[in-house]
């Protein structure tokens, strides 16, 4: 049964569902866009269903680094003189110095973390954690949608509902742990999303671990769970023959640039096609050339001393998951033979990927008014707002779950400040009308440095 509430607030410019990197960025677009344009500021609050900020904490791991260079932060690549930068978290930590000394492009996973976590600080006050859109309903006005009203209620106390009323919903509702078909989390098997959380609980210390998956998470989990149980044996199943490094050379690099948003949005779909198998290899299934190296050291050394551990289970698919009291039992398929063998594991940890979420769950009947491309996609325009019926003159906006429209940089921190001031501009513009969009583009310039 749907909880009934009334409107009785003031109307938002923004409401975001979610507040992960995405969300966060646009909060900092928003506040700088505000700053420039103090006589026409846009009001903005966030939604987060976790009880506070938190991006990846289950694969925090103390030696991991990030894949994508600390100057694609929140607002860099857009603004470089924000007060919202790496740099100058680097410089309120006091740690600027050393950081220059490191002499890396890469900030260590638990590092930027605690930058995004900075961040978000700055911004408790526009953001309700704990709290989860239950039903978004179209306000009608002479015929035309022009608001919708957002009922949400916080997950502790389901009864407290407040509904919110906005001209536009910015929706990043970000990705969800894909375990295989018919699996589901245990006490002895996992996702890699909650590794580190349930690593901690693990009761004593594993004889077999066994993680599945060719990705960057399935190797630093391999690496790491190798590390911390000296005495067990570390098995790394995957079908393909070893790990693909990930191609992060200078042009290939360039499909996460902004302009390359332009060029596939604009490209016709058999283009965007091939644009997807050309560089797959820039993000899917792929691991930094220096993991492999580090795991591959460590295997050569363990057969120069004839006390392997780790063990590479290359062309090896897993075939059957039998969870029981003390262990988990694997039927593997050595894929080029058709042999099959069963493995017992005290632990296995499925490194098997995310899945997006569907952006449509959380408008629930207002999706009917979205418009769908002949594939059944959703169509979303340049500015990240999805094309809806004529009738609808208020905003929906996607961050994420836009690969189809905007290419291989949708989910990726590679591209947030810019899309952030991106949806920004476009909500100004449409906000404040034709003529005085405009100036408000204008006074926004700041916010989209990057444009091709």
């Amino acid at each position: 049964m749907k909880p009934k509430a009334t409107y009785t607030g003031p109307v938002l410019d923004i409401l975001g569902v979610g507040f992960g990197p995405s969300n966060l960025a646009l909060a900092v677009a928003v506040d700088e866009y505000n700053e420039a344009a103090p006589t026409t500021p846009l009001r903005a609050d966030f939604v987060e269903r976790k009880q506070a900020f938190g991006w990846h904490r289950g694969m925090l791991l103390d030696q991991a680094t990030m894949q994508v260079s600390f100057l694609k932060d929140l607002v860099t690549m857009r603004n470089p003189r924000s007060r919202f930068t790496f740099l100058t978290y680097l410089h309120e930590r006091d740690r600027l110095v050393q950081f220059i000394n490191h002499k890396t492009l890469f900030p260590l996973r638990i590092e930027f973390h605690d930058y995004l976590e900075w961040v978000a600080a700055q911004f408790a006050e526009t953001v309700h954690y704990g709290t989860e859109v239950v039903e978004v309903r179209p306000v009608e006005e002479g015929g035309k949608a022009v608001y919708l009203d957002v009922i949400s209620r916080e997950i502790d106390h389901p009864d407290r509902v407040v509904v919110r009323r906005t001209r536009n919903l910015v929706i990043a509702s970000g990705i969800v742990p894909a375990l295989p078909a018919g699996l589901e989390s245990t006490d002895r098997l996992w996702h890699s999303s909650e590794f580190l959380d349930r690593l901690a609980e693990f009761p004593g210390d594993p004889s077999v671990c066994t993680v599945v998956g060719a990705g960057q998470s399935a190797a630093e989990i391999a690496g790491h769970l190798h590390e911390v149980f000296p005495r067990a044996d570390v098995h790394a199943v995957f079908s393909r023959y070893g790990y693909s490094p990930a191609d992060d050379s200078p042009f290939a690099n360039r499909v996460f640039d902004p302009a390359a948003v332009d060029e596939f949005f604009s490209a016709p779909p058999h283009v965007q096609q091939k644009f997807f198998e050309y560089h797959a290899n820039t993000n899917y299934s792929v691991v930094d050339i220096e993991v492999i190296e580090d795991l591959n050291g460590r295997i050569y050394r363990e057969s120069v001393r004839g006390v392997p551990r780790l063990h590479i289970r290359h062309m090896t698919a897993v075939k059957q998951v039998t969870p029981e009291p003390d262990r988990v039992r694997l039927r593997l398929e050595q894929l080029s033979t058709g042999e099959h063998v069963d493995l017992d594991t005290d632990l296995v940890v499925f490194a098997t990927g995310y899945r997006p979420m569907d952006p449509l769950a959380v408008l629930g009947g207002t999706a009917d008014l979205c418009k769908h491309d002949s594939s059944g996609l959703l169509r979303v325009q340049r500015d990240h707002q999805v094309v809806t019926e004529n009738s609808v003159e208020c905003g929906i906006y996607l961050q994420g779950g836009t690969e189809h429209t905007h290419g291989l940089s949708s989910s990726l921190l590679s591209t947030t400040a810019v899309r952030a001031g991106e949806i920004v501009e476009s909500v100004a513009g449409r906000s404040r009308g034709a003529d005085s969009g405009r100036t408000e583009r204008a006074m926004a310039k700041g916010l989209s440095n990057v444009r091709s």
